[in-house]
């Protein structure tokens, strides 16, 4: 997931997939404490996500106080 993927959208969709990328991780973080994870890169990516959708969150809201 890029960047430019979330800049078009708006609040409710980017809150929406936040959730799903934070269960995501919940889910990955099980599978690795219990050695049924595959490829651990895969926690990393989703991290690096969720980062990129906060800053997608941010940027909206401050431009709506602007």
């Amino acid at each position: 997931m890029k960047y430019i993927d979330l800049k078009d959208k708006d609040a409710a969709a980017l809150n929406e997939l936040l959730k799903e990328k934070k269960l995501l991780q919940f889910k990955l973080r099980a599978k690795l404490k219990t050695m049924q994870l595959t490829n651990p890169n895969e926690i990393r990516e989703v991290k690096a996500d969720i980062a990129r959708i906060k800053t997608a969150i941010t940027v909206l809201n401050n431009e709506v106080k602007a």
